[in-house]
């Protein structure tokens, strides 16, 4: 069983008078790149998120947003510190009194200084986070399910590429015994043209034949080729199936296809090793999104 990084979750609560709104979407990653985009009244629960988040997503470039509509759009006015804003004002007319400065522009002066505006803060309460949060969790189970769902179909496809390479394997065991004769009188020729037919030393020949085919034999690179998709597959049903692992299996795997592809010496195994290396290639590209 595997997941996918490629992951989308999203869901909503409407009080009627607040609406909340998470979502969640993520892409491959090696590691956990997580990006928050939150409201202002929500910034104190940021690290509550990034804990709850680094538990539930292993890896992936993770964005969560949270959106807040209010059914009333009226902006709320800001306040102003009258004391405060005569102090200033009182304070630059006096410093501008003794520099015999023009004081046109003291009140936007005096307005601009700290504290004398001040804006009113939303906040956000126990009740209220409850919901948000009971939201998160809505959207982080969607985002997991179509983690899985993605994750089946990466696991199909997969499954489907090992298939081939191992019907490959098969082939080659079929064409595997057509070399030896082909090897034999393709000797047989090069010495017969070079030293005449009567010259060659048929049981030295018989030897260095022995010799040469002992170098090409394969057996040990069928069982382990075979042996390594067997295990991929045995670990695509693991529940702690992941892509980092089965990476790992599949440069295994490839290494095997490569020494038999370098060992062939025959076009009829080399079209089927090329075969396999195609179908490890699109393997590997799907892993890059395999959890």
């Amino acid at each position: 069983m595997i997941k996918s990084m490629t992951g989308y979750g999203i869901a909503s609560y409407d009080s009627g008078k607040t609406k909340y709104t998470v979502e969640i979407k993520s892409l491959n990653s090696k590691f956990l790149e997580l990006s928050l985009r939150l409201p202002k009244i929500f910034s104190e629960k940021e690290f509550q998120l990034r804990n709850d988040c680094s538990k539930q997503i292993d890896r992936g470039k993770v964005n969560l947003s949270i959106n807040v509509e209010q059914a009333n759009s009226n902006v709320k006015a800001a306040g102003i510190d009258r004391e405060l804003l005569k102090h200033y004002y009182n304070q630059l007319k006096s410093v501008s009194d003794e520099l015999n400065e023009p004081g046109g522009n003291l009140l936007q002066l005096a307005l601009g200084l700290p504290e004398v505006v001040k804006y009113e803060e939303d906040t956000v309460s126990d009740d209220e986070w409850k919901l948000v949060e009971k939201t998160f969790q809505q959207a982080m189970a969607a985002f997991q399910q179509f983690r899985t769902d993605e994750g089946n179909v990466l696991e199909q496809d997969i499954k489907m590429r090992i298939g081939i390479i191992l019907k490959n394997l098969e082939l080659v065991e079929v064409e595997e015994p057509k070399r030896v004769p082909v090897i034999r009188e393709r000797l047989n020729q090069f010495l017969s043209e070079a030293v005449g037919a009567e010259s060659i030393d048929k049981n030295r020949f018989e030897q260095e034949l022995i010799y040469y085919i002992d170098k090409l034999d394969i057996t040990e690179e069928k069982i382990r080729l075979k042996s390594h998709c067997d295990y991929f597959i045995e670990t695509l049903k693991n529940a702690d199936a992941n892509g980092k692992k089965l990476g790992f299996i599949s440069q295994e795997i490839g290494r095997e296809i490569n020494t038999l592809g370098s060992k062939a010496n025959d076009a009829a195994m080399q079209k089927l090793v090329v075969g396999m290396k195609e179908e490890l290639e699109k393997i590997k590209e799907q892993l890059l999104n395999v959890l």
